[in-house]
């Protein structure tokens, strides 16, 4: 069922207007890609590998970290090098963006859709258990809003059949699970650079590998399939004998990527600050709770703050006419038809498919914008 509002275009920001999503680019981005304009490298160059060490080093722990033109390339990505072929089945969350679950199409897998857990909408690990079968090639996590999963339970499934967990990190870059930054926890770890995660490159991703052995199959996977360091260095073959893709960044997107790693503390405390106001202001309000609230052992990366109401449609009409914006902005993926068409055994997903909604959360607000969001939702809808 869609029951969205029907003759609401996108809010436009300024005035009074609440917005749902604001890109952040830091006035030092614009210079540096300005400056990067000028020189030899703008396309994948010098600045792509610095990018690469950089975020490795602050959300890896020291894994290989491999950029490319956005966070479905790297899943795509994470997906051949965790040897995914046509006939293998994968269990991966129903409640995501479709990117998390297009590309294990693409090699021609079969998906297995987990239901969620209610009060944090990410992969409910007591379905994966009743899914996995010895045809499962590996695990798909999402870590819905910034909220990482149970990634212990996830994790001791895996290991028990000899499969990777390959998490989809889109909207939890910052977050933390039981004291390990997420990206240093599983075998492959995808982030979005899309252009209002938590900080962008216009458009871009990044994968993280524990194995350094897969370092220079993902090089050349991105890249044609072609060895592209030894071209530079006319050492190549000059053959291919793996499919490729052109997956690479550019140093104009990395030039990005590097100016918002230099603010990232800052990007990462306001939103942290927004979200716990959003929990403060709207504590105790009949018919309504904040999903993914209160976990002492794992750290929100506060992407987004998304709200359980009994009266979804009450809720977003009510706050569009006091000028803020809200959506959905997520669907449960077995609704479309290339996924083969709705399941009936995700009795978790049925019962809040047309209850939870996404509030504004991002830089260009401040406490008072929260407030009076929180202050319209108290009046009552």
């Amino acid at each position: 069922m869609d029951n969205n509002l029907k003759g609401m275009p996108l809010m436009e920001p300024g005035g009074d207007n609440i917005v749902l999503f604001h890109p952040h680019v830091p006035e030092s981005a614009i210079e540096s890609v300005g400056q990067t304009l000028r020189t030899r490298w703008i396309g994948q160059g010098p600045k792509v590998a610095d990018f690469e060490e950089r975020f490795g080093k602050m959300f890896g722990e020291g894994s290989v970290a491999v950029a490319v033109g956005s966070g479905t390339d790297a899943l795509h990505l994470s997906y051949i090098l965790a040897g995914i072929k046509a006939g293998d089945e994968v269990i991966a969350p129903v409640f995501t963006c479709t990117a998390t679950n297009i590309p294990l199409l693409y090699e021609r897998a079969s998906v297995k859709f987990a239901d969620v857990q209610p009060e944090t909408l990410n992969i409910d690990p007591a379905h994966v258990k009743q899914l996995i079968t010895d045809k499962t090639k590996a695990i798909v996590c999402v870590h819905y809003g910034g909220l990482p999963c149970d990634m212990n339970e996830l994790g001791e499934i895996a290991s028990q059949w000899g499969i990777p967990v390959i998490e989809d990190a889109a909207h939890a870059v910052g977050a933390s699970y039981r004291g390990k930054p997420i990206g240093s926890i599983s075998e492959f770890t995808m982030f979005s650079f899309q252009a209002v995660k938590h900080i962008t490159t216009g458009d871009g991703g990044m994968l993280l590998l524990k194995d350094d052995g897969l370092k220079d199959k993902a090089h050349r996977i991105r890249w044609f399939g072609i060895d592209r360091t030894a071209k530079l260095t006319s050492h190549w073959e000059n053959d291919i004998w793996e499919i490729g893709y052109k997956y690479q960044m550019t140093d104009i997107a990395a030039a990005m990527g590097l100016a918002a790693l230099d603010e990232f503390d800052q990007i990462s405390a306001l939103r942290k600050q927004l979200l716990a106001k959003y929990a403060e202001g709207l504590k105790g309000i009949p018919g309504l709770r904040i999903v993914g609230h209160g976990y002492a052992d794992r750290e929100h990366a506060a992407w987004l703050c998304t709200v359980i109401s009994e009266n979804r449609l009450g809720l977003q009409e009510k706050l569009r006419e006091n000028k803020i914006e809200s959506n959905q902005v997520h669907y449960r993926n077995d609704r479309y038809t290339i996924f083969g068409g709705r399941r009936d055994d995700l009795p978790n997903m049925d019962s809040v498919e047309d209850k939870y909604l996404v509030l504004p959360l991002h830089t260009k607000m401040n406490v008072d914008d929260v407030q009076r969001v929180c202050s319209v939702i108290r009046s009552g809808w």
